[in-house]
């Protein structure tokens, strides 16, 4: 049985569409599960209806309000750079509504539904294949894993949607009186789910580059600064996935290839730029190439 998992990353998941195409496609590489976390749930209801062109489409044309009916940022260029701020108006009608946080991702929620269709939630359920998202449970304090199988199609873009709100930033949800968040908040690359399921071998697309000591540029504002402190925790909580990851792998004697980004592909993922994922989906398909070439030689 064979899995594939796809990390959290924002727009980054351009680049794990990528390695996902180069591996389906070129490979002809059948997977019997999809696992994700955040943009990786995003990709994977689509990887497994097999169609990876509209994937493509989706992701090279998604921008800030694709996902934000309120917008909490303002992005700023400056010297072939982007900087994000926060949007006081916005930020401050929010208050005024007495929410908790900065922005709200109900567009997100109406794309997933128009992208991902109840015909295609019908074909994945027709196969023997499972989807599953990840998602953190905020009220007991834990990470759930939620199975296409075991939810409506309503439920499950619910939850797809609810994978990607990257708290305080997006749209805290409530199911059964329970209140969740972005799976990122407790697995990022949800490996040892898949193991725990049953993989016999992993395909982990990482969408951080597998040497994390780079010198980050921080935030010149309490709210960049922010974005910058959730950045290095999802970090620390990378690197966690990964080694529990590694060790289940080795225990149960699970083959595993990770699949890493060759650069840092960018500061703050939350910044949607066409051109860039564009460039970012291409190097996702060359890097899987040339990682598979490599390896046959």
């Amino acid at each position: 049985m064979r899995a594939l998992v796809i990390s959290g990353g924002g727009s980054k998941g351009a680049f794990a569409g990528g390695v996902a195409q180069y591996l389906i496609e070129h490979k002809g590489i059948h997977y019997d599960m999809f696992l994700g976390t955040s943009t990786g749930s995003l990709l994977v209801p689509h990887l497994a209806a097999h169609d990876i062109g509209k994937v493509y489409d989706i992701f090279t044309n998604v921008s800030q309000k694709t996902i934000f009916s309120i917008n909490p940022f303002v992005v700023r260029q400056k010297d072939n750079r982007e900087y994000v701020s926060i949007n006081f108006i916005n930020s401050l009608i929010q208050f005024a509504k007495r929410k908790r946080t900065f922005g709200e991702s109900h567009n997100l929620r109406r794309n997933i539904k128009r992208n991902f269709t109840k015909e295609e939630y019908q074909k994945i359920k027709a196969t023997r294949e499972d989807v599953i998202v990840t998602v953190a449970n905020l009220s007991k304090n834990r990470v759930e894993y939620k199975s296409i199988n075991e939810f409506s199609y309503e439920e499950f873009c619910d939850w797809i949607w609810i994978s990607c709100n990257y708290i305080p930033f997006m749209s805290l949800a409530t199911v059964n009186g329970h209140e969740y968040a972005d799976g990122g908040l407790g697995c990022v690359i949800p490996i040892r789910e898949a193991i725990l399921r049953g993989a016999t071998e992993v395909d982990a697309i990482v969408l951080e580059s597998e040497n994390m000591e780079y010198n980050k540029v921080l935030g010149k504002n309490p709210f960049s600064l922010m974005i910058n402190l959730y950045g290095h925790l999802l970090d620390q909580v990378e690197k966690s996935d990964i080694a529990i990851g590694k060790l289940a792998a080795k225990h149960r004697n699970v083959k595993l290839n990770i699949y890493y980004t060759p650069t840092k592909l960018t500061e703050n993922s939350l910044i949607f730029n066409r051109e860039l994922m564009i460039k970012w989906w291409e190097e996702g398909f060359n890097h899987a190439r040339s990682k598979s070439e490599s390896t046959q030689d």
